[in-house]
């Protein structure tokens, strides 16, 4: 079964996302970036989701996650809980 490892920045706003994402293409590291701006839990651990199967994340997470290149920013996403950025670290199909 398809699983995949995933990092990500959750913010409120779109405008916030779209500056955080040119920040990380202009050379910022993903991982700090999220420690200092994520409002999700896992930004202690930069972003860290670990490893999860279709259907343990929100739908437009998912989407997101088993489709898209690894190692590419993807987003902003928007999901019940903000905006993200996702960035596929591994996927096993």
């Amino acid at each position: 079964m398809a699983q995949a490892s995933a990092r990500h920045i959750l913010v409120s706003t779109e405008a916030k996302c779209n500056e955080l994402k040119a920040a990380i293409e202009g050379g910022a590291d993903f991982a700090q970036v999220a420690r200092e701006n994520s409002s999700c839990p896992s930004s202690r651990d930069g972003g860290n989701l670990g490893t999860f199967r279709p259907g343990q994340m929100v739908r437009e997470f998912d989407q997101v996650v088993f489709s898209a290149p690894l190692n590419v920013v993807q987003g902003p996403v928007k999901t019940q809980f903000g905006y993200h950025l996702v960035e596929v670290t591994d996927r096993q199909d």
